[in-house]
């Protein structure tokens, strides 16, 4: 049994997401907004689910994060995949530093990791539920499939990880499955699965096994969608004087 202890910051809700953000009077989605919106946070990425035997333990999940929150995504955990990134450091707020600058410098700013444990397998809900808020809160679009985010489970082996995926995917997100994907290739079932979902306005399926190229896909997702968005470049940051006010109001 290893003698090293970690420490793992857990059990992140949608309440507490926007009291962190907030406090008690202005708990709002909208600080999280706004720093993905001038670029400092990349976008949103939940990754979620089991560790498999088929593959080294904790690996995937390991690297996979350490390349989405190297690129200013901020991540989101469920299950299994949250402890296998508590023990290598990532669940703390001193974690801040492993990240890109623009998430590194709103972790350190707010005090939290740059990977947050929302809860157990089944609390899947809470990133849906915090994913909606974010549309709420305004300036991403309009539903669930206009956000930048997108979300993952790289080491799924039950069953009940097809189903929760489906529902991601159905509710406008992009999730990719690694190990493998039960459907075969070129078929009509698995052409509407990966392609003509999105063309209807929901998500899509993706699959790799590698976590960098998991990490890619994921990151060039949220980067069509910031195009999309009309925030993919930099804007130059302007006083709003008296006059500039009024002329607003008019």
């Amino acid at each position: 049994i290893p003698k090293q202890v970690q420490t793992g910051v857990q059990g992140f809700t949608h309440e507490y997401i926007e009291y962190m953000l907030g406090g008690t009077f202005r708990g709002s989605y909208s600080p999280l907004n706004d720093n993905i919106i001038n670029g400092r946070i990349r976008g949103v990425a939940g990754v979620v689910g089991c560790t498999n035997p088929k593959v080294k333990q904790d690996s995937i999940h390991i690297e996979l994060v350490r390349e989405l929150i190297k690129n200013d995504v901020l991540v989101l955990q469920t299950g299994c995949s949250q402890i296998s990134l508590a023990k290598a450091g990532f669940l703390v707020p001193e974690a801040a530093p492993l990240a890109g600058p623009g998430l590194s410098e709103v972790c350190e700013t707010v005090g939290m990791p740059p990977v947050l444990g929302l809860g157990s397998c089944v609390d899947n809900t809470r990133i849906l539920i915090a994913a909606s808020a974010m549309v709420k809160a305004g300036g991403l679009g309009n539903s669930l499939a206009d956000l930048p985010v997108a979300g993952c489970a790289p080491e799924w082996m039950s069953e009940k990880a097809l189903a929760i995926g489906q529902y991601f995917v159905s509710s406008g997100v992009y999730t990719v499955f690694g190990i493998g994907f039960p459907s075969i290739k070129d078929t009509k079932f698995h052409n509407l699965l990966f392609d003509g979902l999105e063309k209807q306005g929901y998500g899509k399926w993706g699959t790799a096994s590698d976590p960098i190229e998991i990490a890619r896909m994921m990151i060039a997702h949220i980067d069509k969608k910031r195009k999309e968005l009309g925030i993919d470049k930099a804007r130059e940051r302007t006083l709003v004087d008296m006059s500039d006010r009024r002329d607003l109001a008019s």
